[in-house]
This record gives C-alpha cells, sequence and structure tokens, in this order.
C-alpha cells in the first residue's frame, strides 16, 4: 500500500506496466462521501423508529427491509449494516471492515503495454491526467457557448469547415482562459463583462463626426490588459449598413 502514497510507482507483470498513484484529493472526497451516506441511513433509520413507535402495528420487518435496500442502493453494506431489536432499528458499524475499505480511497492504476524506453511511469502519468484537458476542450466546443451543433450544413466540405471554425474559436477560449487565469470567472463570464464596451456617436455640425468610447469599467480594464489590448479613445465615423434577417431574405430576391 505504501506504493500508493507519495510518488508515482510502477510494477510490471507480462510485459503490463501497472503506474500507481493516490490522489489525496480524491480520497477526501470519498471520505466526505461516505460520511455523508452513513449520515443518511441514520436520518432514515430515525425516521422509521419514529414511525414505529406511532403506529404499534406497523410491520418492523418491513421496515428493515426498507432501510436494507437503502444501505444496498448506496453501496455501504460492507461496513454498514442495521438489526432489530423490540420494534427499534439500529445502525452497527464494523471498523474493521471500513478501514479495510478505507485503504485504497483515492487509489487508482493506470495500466498500459507501453515500453519503459518509451516513457517513464511520471510520463505515462501525467499524459494520462491530460486526457482531462482533452475532455474539457470537447464538452466546450459541442456544449457550453460555441455549441457545434445543430449543423446546419450538408455535404462534406461545407460540415469539415463548420468543424474547423469551431475549433478555430476554442483556440481562442483556451487563449483567454490562459490570459485570464488569475481571475476567478470562467470565458463566458468574461466576455459577457465586455460585452457592456459601447461607442458613442459624436457629430459635429458642418465637419462630420466620430465615434467616442468611453472608459471601460474596472473589471472591463483589467480584462483588457490581460489581453494587451488599449482601447482607442475614439473611432472614425462609419456609415455601416446591418441587415436584419427579414431584410437580408428581401434583398437576396432583387
Amino acid at each position: 500500500m505504501g506504493l500508493f502514497d507519495k510518488r508515482v510507482c510502477e510494477v510490471s507483470s507480462g510485459g503490463v506496466r501497472y503506474i500507481l498513484r493516490r490522489n489525496p484529493f480524491r480520497a477526501e472526497e470519498v471520505l466526505e462521501s461516505r460520511i455523508s451516506k452513513s449520515q443518511c441511513v441514520e436520518g432514515f433509520v430515525r425516521q422509521k423508529n419514529d414511525y414505529l413507535e406511532k403506529h404499534p402495528r406497523a410491520s418492523v420487518d418491513v421496515a428493515l427491509k426498507e432501510v436494507v435496500e437503502k444501505i444496498n442502493k448506496l453501496r455501504i453494506g460492507k461496513w454498514l449494516r442495521v438489526y432489530a431489536k423490540d420494534r427499534m432499528l439500529t445502525m452497527d458499524m464494523d471498523e474493521t471492515a471500513l478501514e479495510e475499505e478505507s485503504r485504497l480511497d483515492g487509489c487508482y492504476v493506470i495500466k498500459t503495454d507501453l515500453p519503459q524506453d518509451s516513457a517513464d511511469a511520471r510520463t505515462v502519468h501525467d499524459r494520462y491526467c491530460d486526457l482531462e484537458k482533452v475532455e474539457k476542450a470537447f464538452r466546450t466546443c459541442k456544449t457550453s457557448h460555441l455549441e457545434i451543433r445543430p449543423v446546419y450544413v450538408r455535404n462534406e466540405k461545407s460540415t469539415r469547415g463548420h468543424a474547423l471554425v469551431v475549433m478555430l474559436a476554442y483556440l481562442i477560449v483556451r487563449y483567454l482562459q490562459n490570459a485570464w487565469k488569475e481571475f476567478d470567472l470562467t470565458v463566458e463570464e468574461g466576455l459577457n463583462r465586455l460585452s457592456t464596451l459601447s461607442a458613442m456617436e459624436m457629430k459635429i455640425k458642418g465637419k462630420g463626426g466620430c465615434l467616442k468610447i468611453p472608459q471601460p469599467r474596472e473589471d472591463s480594464q483589467k480584462l483588457l490588459a490581460a489581453l494587451g489590448i488599449r482601447m482607442p479613445r475614439a473611432l472614425p465615423g462609419a456609415k455601416i449598413h446591418v441587415d436584419t434577417r427579414r431584410k437580408l431574405t428581401s434583398r437576396r430576391k432583387i
């Protein structure tokens, strides 16, 4: 068991390598989950005892069966049991079985047939941990604010182009994540804050006009500074034609 505790270890058998590690944070999560499940059953037993006390004709066996089913559903039957005595349900915790089960809390094993000279134990472990980044990237592209679906194009070339645009958008997301990693916010939250940026149209009689950029809010300034962006004080006036979906449809018919 000591192989799991402090460093990445490795054992080999039959040409297969087993990388061993204990995650202390995961071990703490498992402990908290086990305590929560025990408290849940304890409350359920208390509820059944109250019911049996108020209803003398209620079946103790039925109440006991329901508690056992709940214990089995929570998968804690190896170390937590309940029994009935004098119309009272009592919990019994097997400390030895609990200690034996908790020995593997947070432990995991990575199995690979990759030769030792290709990658050592630490490299295999780190590359396995990198899979979480790949899974997160797919979640960001498929859901979140990128949402690759629905795909409205039909032919292969257009579909590949659609996927490429989403991947390019994800590169921007990664860039924003790295730039804003010191801020306690997501990329979507940061973009929502920057959405308050605006411009005021200023017109000077006989001399045209321009778009004046108000000074951004303090939080927006920090986000822009992290990106190395310096907002201009003004922009030249430009008449930009904006089409709504209804107008664009009518223009296509012309």
